[in-house]
């Protein structure tokens, strides 16, 4: 039987991750042990904590990825990119099931001692600071349309909601700040059945919405009606691409490892999941990321095709233009800012847990240490998702370097360091072509957006 089998629960007071006041890093109790009976978290649950883990704002750029490498090219990139990010998991659940810890960073700190617990710890919190700005910038981007879709126009078209900095700041201090003050994430997973229909709709939409804008599309206009001008595109723009290599295919890749990305969150799933072992969690997480795979290639695939090469690096604002006041758009731009919304207090959970445990560790709970170092990063997040021009950047420099390592780098280098670098077994030689081709993709991608910035610039 695994250990994990035989694992007790968290004490009343203590939380998954391993916040301040918990035992982060305790080790799950090995066979023979007299474990505490608790009923964990069904698998079904399970299922919808680890998709809404991996979702996020990264569907709204699949669209513009898959028309920077076209239809045949994105598939093949995006079934690469999820079958390696499972297998990945897959190495690290054998690591537990091998060490008996219980988070990425004291994996790291098994590897590689303190330098690699520390290495753990500091890319979770670039990972997670650097998808909670982009976030934030989906809502500085999305919610000043969806409070002037339900309101009067202003006539002096300077109210207040207008300026997404203003709003971005008013929700970021009203919603996001309370919930991330919390010391326990339980119930923040009650969220994630209705975060996940939330992008469901999203997709539908999408779907739907593919025959309603015309192509050619229309130029410079805020209706589609029959006066509208017709932009001189040729009948070639309407025509899908299926092969398409340019500077701008150096996203695709950062944007869609970065939308797999949920390796920080699959531990706190393992242990909480009732009666787990680790096939059971590897069964979590081939469903999870088969139905994200659909969510994400129906979306992406529809989306490309409504817009072609005019969709924006952020979906949605691809139908400001053409539906401008239609209710199903405005109505699943309010469904994905709230899903937006619940995820980023979640994912502050596990950045703030790597700061204490790198800064504070031995240290019993503080609350003067827990809202300092709360305030502090979502103070540095709000600064990001303000000045941070084009949500592209920041897939793109996120993507290529720290999700690449916790995707495809750490699991397959701490693999290996813990199994003392044997090659007389698949999964070494696994580990080994997941760290190669993790180095390779991030610094190709990193190397190529550095290169079309200097000369944009």
């Amino acid at each position: 039987m695994s250990f994990l089998g035989s694992s007790t629960r968290d004490a009343p007071g203590e939380t998954g991750i391993g916040e301040p006041g918990s035992s982060e890093s305790a080790p799950l109790l090995i066979n023979g042990s007299a474990p505490v009976r608790v009923k964990g978290a069904s698998f079904a649950s399970s299922v919808f904590n680890m998709m809404n883990a991996i979702m996020g704002s990264g569907i709204l750029g699949l669209a513009y990825s898959m028309a920077s490498t076209g239809i045949v090219f994105f598939c093949i990139l995006l079934t690469t990119v999820s079958t390696l990010a499972s297998y990945s998991i897959h190495l690290l659940l054998k690591l537990c099931d091998q060490t008996g810890m219980n988070s990425y960073e004291d994996l790291g700190g098994r590897a590689f001692q303190k330098p690699g617990k520390a290495l753990v710890g500091i890319t979770i919190i670039i990972q997670n600071v650097g998808a909670m700005s982009s976030y934030l910038f989906i809502l500085k981007s999305e919610l000043p349309a969806a409070i002037q879709g339900f309101m009067e126009a202003d006539g002096t078209g300077h109210a207040w909601y207008e300026d997404g900095r203003v709003v971005l700041i008013i929700v970021t201090l009203c919603v996001v700040v309370p919930l991330a003050m919390l010391t326990k994430i339980g119930f923040l997973g009650y969220s994630s059945s209705f975060a996940a229909f939330c992008v469901l709709y999203f997709v539908v939409v999408v779907v739907v919405k593919k025959w309603s804008i015309p192509c050619p599309l229309p130029q410079n206009v805020t209706t589609l009606s029959y006066s509208c001008q017709v932009s001189n595109s040729t009948d070639s723009e309407c025509t899908p691409k299926l092969f398409i290599i340019s500077s701008k295919s150096a996203f695709a890749i950062p944007t869609m490892a970065f939308s797999f990305l949920c390796h920080t969150s699959v531990l706190p799933i393992y242990c909480e999941l009732d009666k787990p072992t680790k096939s059971k969690m590897q069964n979590v997480t081939n469903v999870s990321i088969s139905l994200t795979f659909l969510l994400y290639l129906i979306s992406a695939v529809f989306g490309y095709l409504t817009f072609y090469n005019h969709v924006e690096s952020e979906l949605l604002l691809s139908y400001d233009m053409y539906l401008p006041h239609d209710i199903m758009v405005m109505m699943v731009r309010l469904a994905i800012l709230c899903s937006v919304l619940l995820t980023v207090p979640l994912i502050q959970f596990p950045a703030r847990k790597s700061v204490t445990m790198l800064l504070f560790e031995g240290r019993p709970f503080s609350w003067v240490i827990h809202v300092t170092t709360t305030l502090f990063i979502l103070g540095v997040v709000l600064l990001l998702a303000i000045f941070v021009p084009d949500i592209r950047q920041m897939f793109g420099v996120v993507g290529s370097t720290t999700s690449s390592c916790l995707l495809f780098v750490f699991p397959g280098t701490l693999y290996l360091k813990i199994n003392n670098r044997s090659f007389r077994t698949f999964d070494c030689i696994g580990a080994l072509i997941l760290v190669v081709f993790g180095l390779i993709m991030g610094f190709l991608s990193l190397s190529v957006i550095v290169m079309s910035w200097t000369t944009t610039s």
